[in-house]
């Protein structure tokens, strides 16, 4: 095996996986990173383990001995975060500090989501928004994809449905039946109860963290198209700024179009239809940019899933059912499916189970938790994070903030090539920013530890 410089490996690697590119029908498509870190030198010839294959992702060195929670210990030597290390293989401890105290666990909530949503509704499922015809009159449907996109040729990835393709569709089908006018209503009923979440501040949406959650909207049901930003401004009326969207470019393909009035889409007949991304792009994307709208619609798929109705009590009842059918369900209480809800009660060792769980290939369908995860230093929520630790790069951990609240749970494989999860949790922390950077240290000492 050829020894490569450290630093060198984890940059060459970082960036093959990320910007690995594939051509499918002559279109080039960007892929996220599918590999579950960059890899140690000692490791680096471990066969890379993709979707839907059953063989373990979790290295072949010695399991750490007690030097390692030692170390943490000394760390954490105050006893202001909760945290657990797992040996991913079998699941022994190796380091706990009150991994069974239920914490609030901030965004790390959309790990228990992503779980249920590939769980229950599968990797390769899609949502379907679709315009009917109903008399003389189109209803806009939503399906409960807050991706879809106002842009004409949107280019993002997971490349999102464009409201301008739905329109184009629609157009083509009108003018053929001769009618260049029409009114447009929109049917955003598929999700039940309030578009905001138990515990949720009111300022949530007026400082631009979460838009209200419909069945329909596009661009997140924000203001501009920008995936990955969670500050853009959410609209006032979701469902109403989808339809006018749809309708600016049904006006442009040749068939004036009036926004209507909220309706019913049931028993109409299906003039177009467009598609998201598959479930497990969409749960990278809401793990890489922790997309709070993402998150909110994959828990009501679950709920729908399991005939339960697709509100905020319904997805927190159908992800329980399906983490407990997964042997999960301990230690896990959730009120929302993004993990802005401050009532979400959640231990560090449920986490890192779920962590374990995905990288045991006992359950292919769950590798997108993983490859969604951000890595430490170089992507998503933890681009800015490990800069400058010797685990930047090697670390793929799924952050949450709250007010006094930072937490991190993730995967990486220490110096020796096994593959470790673990979970950081401090509530009632006085200063955040002392806080993620003692979860970071207490990470990069999972990797680095040598013991």
């Amino acid at each position: 095996m050829v020894t490569i410089d450290r630093p060198v490996a984890v940059v060459t690697l970082f960036l093959l996986q990320v910007f690995a590119v594939s051509a499918s029908a002559g279109v080039v498509k960007i892929t996220p990173e599918r590999e579950l870190s960059p890899q140690p030198a000692a490791v680096a010839e471990r066969r890379v383990v993709n979707p839907g294959e059953s063989e373990q992702v979790t290295g072949a060195g010695k399991i750490p001995g007690a030097a390692l929670a030692s170390r943490l210990g000394e760390l954490n030597a105050d006893g202001k975060i909760t945290g657990v290390v797992l040996d991913a293989r079998t699941g022994k401890t190796l380091f706990d500090a009150g991994s069974g105290q239920a914490a609030v666990p901030a965004s790390t909530t959309k790990i228990v989501t992503s779980t249920a949503v590939l769980a229950a509704v599968g990797p390769s499922t899609t949502l379907s928004t679709q315009v009917v015809r109903k008399g003389s009159r189109l209803v806009l449907v939503g399906g409960g994809d807050p991706t879809l996109s106002s842009k004409e040729k949107p280019t993002s990835y997971p490349r999102p449905a464009s409201v301008a393709d739905l329109a184009r569709q629609t157009a083509d089908a009108l003018k053929t039946e001769g009618v260049t006018r029409i009114t447009v209503d929109y049917d955003s009923s598929l999700f039940d109860g309030s578009a905001m979440g138990p515990g949720w501040k009111p300022t949530y949406v007026t400082e631009g963290s979460v838009a209200p959650i419909n069945a329909l909207m596009v661009d997140n049901g924000r203001s501009t198209p920008n995936p990955c930003e969670g500050t853009v401004t959410p609209v006032d009326n979701g469902p109403k700024a989808a339809t006018q969207a749809f309708a600016r470019y049904l006006s442009r393909y040749g068939v004036t179009a009036v926004v209507g009035r909220p309706a019913s889409g049931k028993g109409g007949q299906e003039l177009a239809a467009v598609s998201s991304p598959p479930i497990s792009e969409l749960v990278e994307h809401l793990m890489q940019c922790s997309d709070n709208e993402v998150a909110e619609a994959m828990a009501r798929q679950v709920a729908l899933k399991k005939n339960l109705p697709a509100s905020f009590e319904g997805a927190a009842q159908g992800v329980r059912e399906t983490l407990q059918s997964l042997g999960m369900g301990e230690g896990v209480a959730v009120q929302d499916g993004s993990g802005l809800s401050p009532l979400n009660r959640i231990t560090p060792q449920a986490l890192a189970r779920i962590v374990s769980l995905a990288a045991s290939g006992e359950h292919p369908e769950l590798s997108s938790v993983l490859t969604g995860m951000p890595v430490g230093g170089f992507s998503g929520t933890l681009s800015e994070r490990f800069i400058g630790l010797p685990s930047a790069g090697l670390v793929r951990a799924k952050t949450g903030t709250l007010n006094g609240v930072a937490t991190l749970a993730g995967i990486a494989y220490d110096s020796s090539g096994r593959l470790l999860s673990f979970a950081f949790m401090a509530n009632d922390a006085a200063d955040l920013a002392a806080a993620r950077a003692a979860l970071d240290k207490l990470a990069d000492t999972v990797v680095t530890c040598a013991c």
